[in-house]
């Protein structure tokens, strides 16, 4: 199946690469705006078990700035969601959203920051090794 995003399957724990992705990702002027526990949020909500998962909504202020100025409308799209969750195999997999794929698409406005974004977005999740 293919990505939906940007992914890295790395080597890491699940929660080794939870602790390491706010870090990466902050080297390249993003903060953490939310945190969603999707595991913890389905057994509240409807009672099932689900692997460990999190959602990281991740921002860079000039570079949401930006986005925001060429396309108020972008802010649909923000912030920059990043997903940490267990593989079956006990390793991390990592996700970031592709905004080349996504904030760009049609709106051409957008395409030179969306770029920016897709780079420090990949950057940071090459930092995790690969398996």
């Amino acid at each position: 199946m293919a990505s939906l995003g940007i992914q890295r399957r790395t080597a890491l724990s699940y929660s080794d690469a939870l602790a390491k992705v706010p870090e990466l990702l902050k080297a390249e002027g993003f903060g953490i705006l939310t945190r969603i526990d999707v595991q913890q949020t389905l057994k509240q909500k409807i009672g099932v078990d689900f692997r460990r998962y999190e959602i990281l909504g991740a921002c860079n202020p000039p570079l949401a700035h930006r986005a925001l100025s060429a396309e108020v409308e972008v802010g649909v799209m923000l912030p920059c969601n990043v997903i940490v969750y267990e593989g079956d195999d006990g390793k991390a997999v990592v996700t970031a959203v592709d905004p080349m794929a996504t904030i760009a698409a049609g709106h051409p406005g957008l395409r030179e920051v969306a770029a920016e974004v897709r780079e420090r977005l990949s950057r940071a999740l090459d930092k995790l090794g690969e398996r």
